[in-house]
């Protein structure tokens, strides 16, 4: 069960680390006003998603269902996991529209300031905070 812990929490330090470059590329990616560069941002946010972001979220879910399954009717009488899965469920929903943002700025489609990103930016923030104190704390 701890080599699963182990690869759980490694896979989430990949993951978010991730979730947070990404949306920066996106800041820089709306800034950015010359074709050379916005040609670089597309390589990076698509090789950051599909071959880091995306594969490390996978792991992620897979390691956690691994570590609920070794005590399923324990681990769902616990409030706290409730809102933990809430919340990771919310951060899926995010990484996937990231994607699509990848897809977007792909298209050269984006509308949004880099400003809009920079507050994009600090969404998954307040998910890890308040992941990690229901997983640590356990509060009810």
């Amino acid at each position: 069960m701890l080599w699963v812990k182990a690869f759980h929490i490694i896979s989430l330090v990949c993951w978010f680390a991730g979730i947070f470059y990404l949306p920066r590329l996106f800041v820089y990616h709306a800034a950015c006003e010359d074709k050379p560069g916005q040609e670089r941002f597309k390589i990076m946010e698509r090789k950051l998603y599909r071959g880091i972001t995306t594969p490390s979220m996978i792991a992620t879910v897979i390691f956690g269902v691994w570590l609920l399954s070794y005590n399923v009717s324990g681990y769902f009488s616990q409030g706290w996991l409730h809102v933990k899965l809430l919340l990771v469920t919310l951060l899926i929903v995010y990484h996937f529209y990231c994607g699509h943002l990848v897809k977007v700025f792909r298209d050269d489609k984006n509308h949004r300031s880099h400003v809009f990103y920079r507050w994009f930016n600090e969404i998954p923030v307040f998910i890890l905070l308040a992941v990690v104190i229901l997983a640590v704390v356990k509060p009810f």
